[in-house]
Formats: structure tokens, C-alpha cells, sequence
């Protein structure tokens, strides 16, 4: 599982870190350096570019992982470079621009736009599994996800768009609710095809999400 990343506009970029003169540079070890947008190579690019434009760059590093707690012990080891930067620029997914603005203590500004959570299905090709919705029906679905596999997200299908078993939207990706199907067929249990589901309960999961471990399941909150 990975969180998908692509770089920002190089103008968006400058835009963000256009009040700073000294800026740091961190990438990521795990998910960013694996889809190419935040490991050493796209670091030391980017330290380039920000040199170019008149940017001291006062350091740079590529932390193993940038979105756990770890990431403060290893920003330890960077020294004096990190404390002379007015802001750090992040080369993670959002959640890690947001680990390292707590532990900083200055500005984190992001060069990655975080698009979503996803399976590598072949090499250097990420396809999302999981929205995180918090009503999993994958016990119905023969485990392939409706909500991220179907271009519409439905809960009950197929809609009348499916020809020849490719969606409208896309006409060269497979309709979901086809591999459902065959998936089913192929463990006779065509019947779950038949149970309607209900719309999404949006109140399941509120904004901000949040999750209490040490709460036994159905206890009142």
C-alpha cells in the first residue's frame, strides 16, 4: 500500500516559498521514493531548481520514512543545516508534510500534490484499493472495492452504460461491477448480486476522522 504523489507546478512551488530566502529539503524513503517524486534523485533536482531561483538551500536529506514518529529522531541527525532554514520543503505525502510541520517548528510547505492510496498492479502502475470509507463491502463484492474500482462509485450495479464489459467513462478500463460478476460466478455466490445495499452512511466516518483504539467496538462514544 503507498500513497501516490506527483510533483507540484515548479511554479506553485516558488509561490509557496516565495517569502523565504533559506529553505531545507526533505524527501522520503518509502512511498515518494518508490513513485519516483520524493527520493534522492527528485531531492537533489529539486535543490537544483531552487538554487537556480535564487534559493539557499541550507541542506538537504531523505528521511526513511517521513510520516511516522520515527521522523523526528532522524531529523536529529541533520544539525545545523535544518535550524538555519526559515521553511522546510517536503518531497512526502500530505500526511508527512504534516509530521514534519509539527516537529519542525517552521513552515512545511509541500511539493507534492498526495492523490490517493493504492496497490502497485505492475511495475511503476499504481491503481487506488481503498478509499478508507469506513463501510467495507468487500465480503459482498467478491473483495473488489465498488466505490474506488467503479468510475461512478456504485453500491449497487451495473449501471446501463457497461459495454462489453468496459465502463462508459473509460472505454479501455474494465466495468467493476463485470469483474464482480465473474468473480462471483466463479465462487457461486451470483446471489449477493441480488442484495440491494443501502446509500453510504456519510455520518459513519465525520471530518475530521478520527479512531479511538482503546474503545471497545459498539461502545457509545
Amino acid at each position: 500500500m503507498r500513497s501516490i504523489t506527483r510533483q507540484k507546478d515548479i511554479s506553485e512551488i516558488a509561490a509557496c516559498t516565495e517569502s523565504f530566502e533559506r529553505l531545507y529539503i526533505l524527501g522520503c524513503g518509502t512511498c515518494a521514493t518508490v513513485t519516483e517524486t520524493g527520493g534522492v534523485g527528485q531531492v537533489q533536482r529539486m535543490r537544483d531548481e531552487m538554487q537556480q531561483r535564487g534559493k539557499w538551500v541550507t541542506g538537504w536529506a531523505v528521511l526513511p520514512t517521513a510520516c511516522d514518529e520515527m521522523a523526528e529522531i532522524d531529523l536529529r541527525k541533520t544539525g545545523d543545516a535544518l535550524s538555519y532554514a526559515e521553511c522546510v520543503l517536503v518531497m512526502a505525502c500530505a500526511l508527512g508534510v504534516q509530521r514534519i510541520g509539527a516537529y519542525v517548528g517552521r513552515p512545511a510547505v509541500p511539493a507534492l500534490d498526495t492523490m490517493f492510496i493504492g496497490l502497485e498492479q505492475a511495475p511503476g502502475h499504481f491503481e487506488e484499493v481503498c478509499r478508507q470509507c469506513g463501510q467495507c463491502i468487500l465480503g459482498e463484492t467478491a473483495g473488489i472495492c465498488p466505490v474506488t474500482a467503479c468510475h461512478k462509485g456504485l453500491l449497487n450495479g451495473p449501471c446501463g452504460g457497461t459495454d462489453g464489459g468496459k465502463c462508459e467513462v473509460d472505454p479501455d478500463r474494465d466495468c467493476a461491477y463485470t469483474l464482480i460478476y465473474q468473480r462471483l460466478e466463479e465462487r457461486d455466490q451470483l446471489h449477493l448480486m441480488h442484495r440491494y445495499r443501502p446509500p453510504r452512511d456519510h455520518h459513519v466516518m465525520l471530518v475530521p476522522r478520527m479512531a479511538d483504539l482503546n474503545r471497545e467496538v459498539g461502545d457509545e462514544p
